[in-house]
């Protein structure tokens, strides 16, 4: 089922249909799940529903007629507070919270969210990306959510539990958003136009991990050409590190000089390989393969090649976990991924040898 157009989260529409048919709307709430699931588009649809002049908030169906529904659908709501990480910073700066300079405390979302609404109803605040609160902005944060004001609600959107200190975290309810299925983002792909074909939006379903997000960032057929040169190279018996590893330096290169989509096609790349050892492992147990025709293909021709065993394919699947973990802990890229490639000749050859 859909609510308001967002797909994949009946459990968390149920969740709060309950909560505001016996009044009992909590003054913070901490929306947590993988990025690109709905987190965000949940947020503002459920801000117009509490926003909403028309329809009762029970009913989780704003009107989207109203003078309110239309300013927040135009972001120029006078009792909807949004803060989100600026492009150009790496933090949520805390000027955004608690004002700068001589206005400190006299603006920002802890003052805007402490007034009387304009329109009679609540106020209502998003804090988008708020896995880069910091902890001086966390903790300014805190006394408002100690001491939330009358009819106020704040939404905190964050991919994990952990990314938010204990003290927020405990002064939240926590409504957790699950990865969306397979087949519900190849519907989504196909109805948006990302995908020429069910095939297409298929394969992307399922290396985005429930994300939408992440599936139309892998819609770039450059992508899947490097796919498969990668997979092809991985299939041979003993494959050379040395050139390999040169070009998947230079593709990363080509995401351009920022470091964030530089860190998001490495992380691609790696996931492609882990997948190719992971579909590996099932064909050396037994177990028929899964995915598209290109990926079964090499894995066919790696498993006929194959000098070591299962277990050395499990060896290499973990390999590649660690150097998930090394982007994510924006490791040297270089040597990253020189030594992340000549692990996985190494697992490989010793076998050989």
């Amino acid at each position: 089922m859909s609510w308001q157009g967002i797909e994949g989260h009946d459990d968390v529409v149920e969740q709060f249909r309950r909560t505001l048919g016996r009044g009992r709307l909590a003054s913070t709430y901490l929306f947590v799940g993988p990025n690109g699931v709905g987190k965000h588009a949940f947020a503002h649809k459920l801000a117009q529903t509490l926003l909403c002049q028309t329809n009762p908030p029970e009913r989780l169906e704003p009107c989207g007629h109203c003078a309110s529904c239309q300013q927040v659908q135009a972001g120029t709501h006078p009792d909807l507070i949004v803060v989100a990480k600026p492009d150009e910073k790496s933090e949520i700066p805390v000027q955004l919270l608690i004002g700068s300079g001589d206005r400190r405390m006299r603006e920002g979302l802890c003052h805007d969210i402490s007034l009387k609404p304009f329109m009679g109803g609540r106020r209502v605040a998003i804090i988008d990306d708020a896995d880069y609160l910091n902890e001086e902005g966390a903790n300014c944060l805190l006394k408002t959510l100690e001491e939330p004001p009358p009819r106020s609600v704040i939404i905190l959107v964050s991919s994990s539990v952990d990314r938010q200190l204990p003290t927020i975290r405990s002064r939240s309810q926590i409504i957790r958003f699950a990865p969306l299925a397979d087949d519900v983002v190849a519907s989504l792909l196909l109805s948006q136009g990302v995908a020429a074909d069910h095939e297409e939006a298929q394969r992307l379903a399922t290396y985005s991990e429930g994300s939408l997000a992440r599936a139309r960032e892998l819609a770039g057929a450059e992508l899947w050409k490097f796919r498969a040169e990668l997979v092809s190279r991985l299939a041979e018996a003993q494959f050379d590190s040395v050139r390999l590893a040169k070009a998947v330096l230079a593709f990363v290169d080509e995401a351009g000089k920022e470091a964030p989509p530089r860190r998001a096609r490495a992380r691609r790349i790696v996931t492609f390989a882990a997948e190719f050892y992971r579909q590996l492992v099932r064909r050396l147990t037994g177990v028929s393969p899964t995915g598209d025709a290109e990926l079964a293909k090499a894995v066919e021709i790696a498993a006929t090649n194959w000098p070591a065993g299962g277990e050395d394919a499990v060896a290499c699947v973990e390999r590649c976990f660690d150097a998930l973990a090394h982007i994510d802990r924006n490791a040297n890229q270089a040597i990253w991924i020189e030594c992340w490639v000549d692990d996985l000749s190494r697992l490989i050859a010793r076998k050989a040898a």
